[in-house]
This record gives structure tokens, sequence and C-alpha cells, in this order.
């Protein structure tokens, strides 16, 4: 009897050290597997700072061009300040605080001309706000032209206008439609008219003119977003639609539409925050004595002022004033798009 105590006793204590044993493999594995995975950690984590890193460096470029040519430049708003006249260093001239300011809103003559001015400012950017879902209506034309090469013909015949520049522009618009122009030669030829028409050089129609240019301009370069939108929509939406026996009219109204909206209600605020910014080039190229009154926008406005007049300092507090009032308009925008959608465009 004692020996069998023994025994058991002995079984006990073997079964014993084999649980202990057993039980410290499992935690030497357990321990092993977690620095396997804080090891695999923090590789992943080295690995997506250096990644970061990467990008960081790959945005230095455009960071340090926008300070050289969005941010540095506001220096300049200092002549605004004074009533400089070129070549004078800015030092040598006489600090004139908010006089030009004031001159802006209490000569009558300067008041009128900024309000004719800003009236042309606000046509010229209303249209091209009312027309900005022709591109979105144009990507979803070229979208259902089954023709590849066909497709990409008009698509490279739509965008090549928005590089070629608008001194370009004007002088295939002159050589066109001047007095002398190949158009008024046909007509005339044709004796359908006895005078030529007076397109370029008449004040007539100045804004949807200068509308109908910027849309030859630039409908196929704005297009390229929403096909580009179009190529990210699931396709798995068409074929449920198909399913429910939607024909492809249908599929555009309701599957391809939508998709873009959000894309185009971004784009719609940002050309709203970018109101009062209509661009110089298209104005200055197409200006003259008879359209003088109707095709002034701000941008050329100041330009004229600035570098037609010399008078640097008034140029200068206008193109301030437009600034801040753009940044305001932004940040409205901004707000308005948290209100309504959720999401900020900035």
């Amino acid at each position: 009897m004692p020996s069998h105590e023994g025994s058991s006793a002995a079984a006990t204590a073997v079964s014993a050290e084999n649980t202990r044993s057993a039980s410290s493999a499992r935690e030497e594995r357990r321990n092993r597997r977690d620095r396997r995975k804080a090891e695999q950690q923090l590789k992943a984590n080295n690995s997506t700072k250096r990644h970061s890193f990467n990008l960081w460096l790959l945005i230095v470029p455009f960071l340090i061009l926008s300070v050289l040519f969005s941010y540095l430049p506001l220096f300049g708003w200092v002549y605004a300040f004074f009533d400089y006249k070129p070549p004078i260093p800015l030092e040598q001239s006489e600090f004139v605080g908010l006089q030009w300011f004031e001159m802006m809103v209490q000569n009558p003559a300067q008041l009128k001309a900024i309000g004719q001015v800003l009236i042309n400012t606000f046509a010229m950017s209303g249209l091209n706000i009312l027309t900005s879902f022709l591109p979105l209506i144009f990507a979803i034309m070229l979208n259902e032209i089954r023709a590849k090469w066909f497709k990409n013909l008009i698509q490279t015949l739509t965008t090549l206008p928005n590089f070629i520049s608008w001194v370009l522009v004007y002088a295939v618009a002159f050589a066109m439609f001047s007095s002398t122009g190949m158009f008024n030669e046909l007509l005339q030829n044709l004796h359908l008219i006895t005078e030529p028409i007076k397109f370029l050089d008449s004040d007539s129609h100045t804004w949807l003119k200068m509308l109908l240019w910027n849309l030859w301009k630039g409908v196929g370069w704005g297009s390229i977003l929403y096909l580009a939108g179009i190529s990210g929509i699931d396709q798995e939406l068409y074929e449920a639609a198909q399913v429910d026996g939607a024909n492809r009219f249908q599929q555009i109204l309701h599957v391809t539409v939508p998709q873009l909206l959000p894309t185009y209600f971004v784009l719609l605020m940002l050309s709203v925050s970018n109101f009062l910014n209509n661009g110089m080039d298209q104005y200055y190229v197409f200006q003259n004595a008879f359209n003088m009154q109707h095709i002034q926008v701000l941008d050329l406005y100041v330009y004229n002022i600035g570098m037609g007049q010399s008078s640097l300092s008034l140029a200068t507090a206008i193109s301030m004033l437009k600034s801040l009032v753009s940044v305001g308009l932004l940040l409205l925008v901004n707000w308005l798009s948290k209100r309504t959608r959720g999401e900020s465009i900035v």
C-alpha cells in the first residue's frame, strides 16, 4: 500500500511538472508571437513614416512655388499705403495711409467707373456660373459615343483650344470676324450683306461674345474631370438599372447624373468663391475703344489703372480689396457647404 501511494505521488509530481513545462512552453510561444507582432508593427510604423516623409518631399517644391508666387508677393500690398511713382524707391515715396481707399468711395468719377467694372465682372462671372453645367452635359454626351476613334477625335478637338493662348485666339477671331475677315468677305461675295458686320469693333452683345469664346476654349477641358468621374462609377449600378428595365437615357438620368452631382457642386462652389476673379488675358486682347465700357472686368481694370495710367498704388488698393473679398467669399461658401452638404471644400 505505501508503495502504491508513493507511485501515485510520483505520478502526480511528474504530471504537475509536465503541466508546468507545457504552460511554460505556451507562455514562451505567446511571448515570441507578441514579440513578432511588435516587430512587425514597428516595421509597419517605420514604413508608414518613410512613406509619409517621401510624400512630403514630393510636395515641398510645390510649397516653395506657392510661397514664392502666392504669398511672398503679398508684401506688395504696402504700395497701397504710399503715393508710389516709379522709378522712385518705395522708401522715398510719401506715406498716405488710407488715401487710395478713401478715393475709391469719395470720388464720384472713380466710384462710377468702379461700379460699371463691377457690373461687368458680376455679369461675366454670373454667365459663367449659369453655364457651368455645360461641361458636365458634354462629358456625358462624349461618354455615350460608342465609336472609340470618333470619341477620341472629338475629345482631342475640344480639348486643344484650352492650350491655345488668348493672343492666338484673338488672331483667329480677327482673321475670321474682322470687317475684312473671312466671314464678312464670304457674306459679301454671296451678296447677303452690303456692309461688313462689326463683330469685334462693336459694343453690342459684348458679354455674350466673351461667354461664347470662353465656352469654346474651356468646355472640352472642363469635361475631363467629369469623364474621370464617370469612369469611376460602379458598373453594378448600371447593371442593376438594366435589370430594372431602364433604357440608356434613364440610366444617365438616374445613375450618371446623381453620381456626378457632388463633383459638380464642389466646382460650382469654388466658382462662386472665385466670383471676382475673371482673369485678364481674354478681355485684354479683345478690348478696344468701342467695347471698353462693357468688357472691362475687375482684373483688366486693375491692369489698366496700374500700367495704363501709372497709378500703381490705386491699382494695388483695388486688387487688395478684391483679394480680401474673394477670401471672404471662399469662407462663406465653405461654411454653406458644411451646413448643406456636411462637407467642407477646403
